[in-house]
């Protein structure tokens, strides 16, 4: 059933990977691995064990219902091992007797956790791959076109639009690498039993614990980890980066939007981004979306950073605290994730229009080169000191700072030198060197891990009329 707020802040593949069914086939999945554990090391016969197995199926089984009978237990693990062995009872009654065996409901739902997390994880990490490439040719496209740089929301020296996107390309990198490592070094199995001893299954616990990882191809930890909650921090960790760095995108494209500075806009046809009171209205609403879900995510890294602390062997609420900011976390940020790309696909770049808001200040912005340009002949201090209170006078009497500082600079910069070093399509640094650094336009290899090649980079939209661009 999909809810309310579903298509805001649940889009995308993640919302089916996380959803009741979703974790309850993983509780299941466990299941079905300990009993072949068992098999395999001969506390149970095969047939037995794909007994058990062969009844593992979500299908069979009301997750609404368990979540109202976890009520008496604390967990959903209790009803649905009593509802699972009954089901195998029906076709396997000595099968049936072995269902659950050596352990405890922490091991099925921990390790259910990492199943979920793994498989929502590998897809995310390949939403965030092609968003990645999308902003490399974005940003390729781009290299030169100079745009405002802003520190403080205020207009400061010039930067390109293609440094920009690199810059978002490459925050998302690092956190796809972030993420990547955790999938691969930081999941593992849970099966320790009452108290982590597996003394329901001495002496051959340990060697059930191995059988049972490999049969989910989950790592195999050095010990039970009931109350030692780093996994989860970890896994928090590195889904909260992935928020950060999309939230940050996000928002620069909603303020790249806004009327007043009309830098870019997302184009969706007809009825997207529209107002329900408005009706010229064209709102960023997949940047919009994107940054409502990356929000959530530093609320919900605090609580599971927070049920790290445990006491004992097992805990007493701390586990349980996990289980919906971790569903929620992972929800929120493949929606995040998936709204970007949305966003990406739809912008449209307005180069003129970059260029418009560079020309406000009327060369203003670039004083730091001018002075620079003086600093030979009159030191650095003096330099400052006579382009800074021509630029005030320009400000305050308003008038064309170009004339102004001519007045002021007469004998040492003529009005055309001063106009030439007041253009900012002049003045961008090392920007396109940067972006080339980040799309792998100069033949080095992309960024690990986003699954780009330099070819895939340079593949960037064309103009389609002077001055505007599709992307």
């Amino acid at each position: 059933m999909t809810g309310l707020f579903d298509g805001v802040l649940n889009h995308g593949p993640l919302g089916s990977l996380t959803d009741d069914t979703a974790w309850l086939q993983a509780l299941l999945d466990a299941e079905a691995a300990l009993a072949r554990a068992l098999a395999d090391t001969g506390h149970i016969t095969d047939q037995q064990a794909e007994a058990v197995a062969a009844a593992c199926q979500a299908d069979s089984f009301d997750p609404a219902a368990l979540g109202r009978a976890a009520a008496d237990g604390g967990n959903p693990v209790i009803p649905l091992v009593k509802q699972l062995t009954a089901h195998v009872h029906q076709t396997d009654p000595e099968a049936a007797r072995h269902v659950h065996r050596g352990a405890t409901s922490q091991d099925v739902m921990d390790t259910a956790a990492m199943l979920l997390v793994r498989r929502a994880g590998q897809v995310l990490r390949t939403e965030l791959c092609a968003l990645i490439t999308d902003l490399h040719a974005l940003a390729d496209h781009h290299r030169t076109t100079p745009m405002p740089g802003r520190t403080l929301l205020q207009q400061a020296l010039p930067t390109t639009f293609g440094a920009v996107a690199a810059g978002w390309a490459a925050g998302l990198t690092g956190a796809a690498e972030r993420l990547e490592d955790v999938l691969t070094h930081h999941l593992a199995a849970q099966l320790g039993g009452a108290v982590g001893t597996l003394a329901s299954l001495e002496p051959h616990g340990p060697i059930v614990a191995a059988a049972f990882a490999e049969h989910l191809g989950l790592p195999e930890p050095l010990l039970p980890w009931h109350t030692e909650r780093g996994r989860i921090a970890e896994i928090a960790a590195a889904l909260g980066r992935v928020c950060g760095a999309v939230g940050t995108t996000a928002q620069d494209i909603v303020l790249l939007a806004q009327t007043e500075v009309g830098e870019l806009t997302e184009e969706g046809g007809s009825g997207v981004g529209g107002s329900s009171t408005m009706p010229h209205k064209r709102n960023p609403v997949a940047s919009v979306s994107a940054l409502a879900a990356a929000r959530q995510a530093p609320g919900l890294v605090a609580t599971l950073f927070a049920a790290q602390i445990q006491e004992h062997q097992r805990a007493a609420g701390a586990w349980h605290a996990e289980w919906l900011p971790l569903t929620d976390l992972m929800r929120r940020t493949g929606s995040a994730v998936s709204w970007l790309r949305v966003s990406v696909q739809r912008l449209r770049v307005h180069p003129d229009r970059m260029r418009a808001n560079l020309d406000l200040t009327g060369g203003l912005a670039l004083s730091e080169r001018l002075t620079t340009d003086l600093v030979p002949e009159l030191g650095r201090l003096e330099a400052h000191r006579r382009v800074s209170g021509a630029c005030r006078e320009a400000v305050e009497q308003g008038r064309d700072p170009v004339e102004v500082l001519a007045e002021h600079l007469r004998g040492l910069r003529t009005r055309e030198r001063i106009s030439a070093l007041l253009d900012p399509a002049a003045y961008l640094g090392a920007a396109p060197v940067f972006t080339d650094r980040v799309t792998g336009r100069t033949g080095q290899a992309g960024p690990s891990g986003t699954g780009a090649s330099p070819a895939d980079a340079a593949t960037g939209p064309t103009d389609t009329e002077e001055g505007t661009d599709e992307r």
